[in-house]
């Protein structure tokens, strides 16, 4: 009896300690928030202007005839398959090589092996979902992704460095259920 009392006061006790520890919450006001929101739109932009030239200039030299998508991927079908169209939930198994504009070679699927992804589910870059729906069975393309369609700010913490724009070269080998 004497043991539940004091296991019954322990957590009371305990409760009382957890709950005179939190703080109140402050809410900003609508003109707070648009004081930090403008700066940052405007960074964002600068910074997608610049990423973009980066990449025209990389396309420029290689003399490659690129497409943009509307929201910012390069991509260029360089080889035509014969198989079938990519869709939305399918299974996708790909052949790749991964480099920086620099030319720095990142990761491929000959020491890797090959990348297989479900269309539309994440888990992948979503500049490279967005590719592989342009593309065809035994299609090869190339796919330049700024950073927000990549490894976004901070990269990938292995070979991708923070705000890397990467270049794809891929053969989408299959297409499964």
């Amino acid at each position: 009896m004497r043991n539940k009392k004091i296991s019954f006061f322990s957590l009371l006790l305990m409760l009382v300690f957890l709950f005179s520890c939190t703080q109140k919450r402050t809410y900003r006001t609508d003109e707070e928030v648009a004081h930090f929101k403008e700066p940052l739109i405007k960074i964002n932009k600068y910074l997608v202007r610049k990423d973009a030239q980066r990449i025209a200039d990389y396309v420029n030299r290689h003399k490659w005839d690129m497409k943009i998508s509307k929201t910012g991927l390069w991509y260029m079908i360089y080889e035509k398959g014969d198989g079938k169209k990519s869709k939305i939930n399918k299974i996708a198994t790909i052949k790749y090589a991964i480099s920086l504009l620099d030319g720095t070679l990142c990761y491929t699927s000959d020491s890797l092996g090959v990348k297989q992804f479900r269309i539309g589910q994440g888990g992948v870059e979503s500049g490279l979902e967005e590719g592989i729906l342009l593309m065809s069975e035994g299609d090869k393309a190339k796919f330049i992704m700024p950073p927000h369609l990549a490894h976004g700010l901070v990269g990938d913490d292995k070979k991708i460095p923070r705000r890397a724009t990467i270049v794809y070269d891929v053969q989408l080998i299959a297409l499964s259920e």
